[in-house]
């Protein structure tokens, strides 16, 4: 059997297996952009969490559009945005990681 061969058989094995790791962003692997967007995102929620929580009740605020600006929220959307995550604050109040997600979400 050629070295070609174990190879290319044994590349979907390693990669079902860090898959199954927790933890570990198979999709940052291959896309590095989206993994520097991700972290950039996280960084700016985690950072301001609770004051990024009176913004959204507020209406908006400076931690609230660096947040919005590291995910790519377009400016246009961001109205109807925070308009949705007033309507799902009870989500976000003691969960950082999914205001993160959320964001993601809307930005491009």
């Amino acid at each position: 059997m050629p070295p070609r061969f174990v190879v290319f058989f044994s590349l979907p094995l390693l990669l079902a297996a860090c898959a199954a790791s927790p933890g570990l962003n198979v999709g940052a692997l291959m896309n590095p952009a989206e993994a520097q967007r991700r972290g950039a995102v996280e960084l700016a929620v985690k950072t301001a969490f609770p004051g990024i929580l009176n913004e959204i009740a507020a209406g908006g605020g400076p931690s609230l559009t660096a947040a919005m600006d590291a995910a790519g929220v377009p400016p246009g959307d961001r109205a109807a945005r925070i308009l949705q995550l007033q309507g799902d604050i009870s989500l976000y109040g003691s969960n950082p990681a999914a205001l993160a997600a959320a964001l993601l979400l809307y930005g491009r």
